[in-house]
């Protein structure tokens, strides 16, 4: 009898069950959020500013619900990354279907955010775990993930609760790897959207290479 999971409930230890998926925790698997990232300038540097002080200014003020994070961090985030302009797309509520090798379990669900291409996941924490760690929303990118299309070798994913972001690299093969970037965090010292920004720049040079 085949077994159907939401994928907005399914757990990593699922996923290490049912897809054998494994962490790597060696440096030189996932370079690419350290590596070769593109300078940016001063005006970037300064809008990007702005959008920490509109994002501590609104955290006095709870509750900071879903679509203010949107508004106020990851919309004017994609748009100073000319993330709106071609060759960029979005799609929004995503439905996917994956199933084991075995065709004994079937993982079904929706991704509330779906950025660039089938290369490259972006998925926001709901409302109510906007306070909680990106890790909250790692189980289901994931899913996601392995989702795309077995043809797209790597793939690379983003999960932010607006003031906190981790990049995801997931290598499809049998077993799946993966590895996660440091977390990123608004209210640390300095402006830590810098690096979010160049790593979703050079991510995206890659997915389109």
């Amino acid at each position: 009898m085949v077994e159907t999971l939401a994928a907005e409930n399914v757990t990593l230890e699922q996923l290490i069950l049912l897809y054998g998926l494994e962490l790597v925790d060696s440096e030189e698997f996932f370079r690419e959020w350290q590596d070769d990232l593109p300078e940016l300038t001063s005006l970037e540097k300064q809008l990007l500013d702005q959008i920490k002080a509109g994002y501590i200014n609104l955290r006095n003020y709870p509750p900071l619900l879903e679509n203010t994070v949107n508004t106020i961090v990851l919309s004017p985030l994609l748009f100073i990354g000319k993330f709106y302009l071609p060759p960029f797309h979005l799609k929004l509520e995503k439905s996917i279907e994956i199933e084991t090798q075995d065709k004994q379990t079937i993982i079904k669900g929706r991704i509330d955010f779906l950025l660039l291409n089938q290369k490259f996941w972006v998925t926001v924490i709901e409302s109510k775990q906007v306070a909680y760690s990106v890790e909250a929303g790692l189980d289901q990118i994931l899913a996601y993930m392995l989702a795309v299309p077995q043809s797209q070798d790597v793939v690379f994913g983003m999960i932010t609760s607006g003031g906190s972001f981790m990049f995801i690299k997931l290598l499809k093969g049998h077993p799946p790897r993966y590895a996660t970037s440091d977390i990123f965090d608004v209210r640390n010292r300095g402006n830590e959207l810098y690096n979010v920004l160049q790593i979703l720049k050079r991510i995206s040079q890659l997915t389109f290479a």
